[in-house]
């Protein structure tokens, strides 16, 4: 499937998960837990708290070189929303990605999120785990904090 094919569909509409595509075209989907929704809430309220301009995007996608793939939390500069605005998926990653760990998330599943998320022009890339830690990723490596957004705390 396409991603447009995606959004687009009836059959997929108000499902309780999160739908990704991998690199063949196949859907993807991941259970949300109410948990996991409260910690999604929470970091986009604190980055819109701390940045006060951008724009805060809960479930942004992005084409990858692996399917498109779902930020939980994004946040995107008032420059990349006048480049990329609402096109769908965005052709690039917006400059911060956060992605809230559940239970079935693997340790190279998520590394391997990061990794896409970074290839496709983030600048840091958040993961977020159950204890509401927070683990910060640029291209050099992991980070101490987020040097976009230096004073969060969950």
């Amino acid at each position: 499937m396409t991603w447009d094919e995606v959004v687009n569909s009836p059959f997929l509409r108000n499902l309780p998960f999160k739908i990704e595509l991998n690199g063949f075209g196949q859907i993807v989907m991941s259970p949300r837990s109410n948990k996991q929704s409260a910690i999604r809430s929470e970091v986009g309220f604190k980055i819109h708290r701390s940045k006060k301009r951008g724009q805060i995007i809960f479930g942004c996608s992005t084409e990858t070189s692996d399917g498109v793939k779902v930020a939980d939390v994004a946040w995107a500069s008032d420059e990349f929303m006048a480049e990329f605005g609402e096109v769908t998926p965005y052709p690039k990653a917006p400059e911060i990605c956060v992605e809230v760990v559940s239970p079935r998330n693997t340790k190279a599943e998520i590394k391997h999120k990061v990794e896409l998320y970074l290839a496709k022009g983030a600048l840091e890339v958040w993961v977020v785990n159950s204890d509401k830690e927070i683990s910060y990723f640029t291209h050099a490596g992991q980070i101490e904090k987020s040097k976009i957004v230096p004073k969060i705390k969950l």
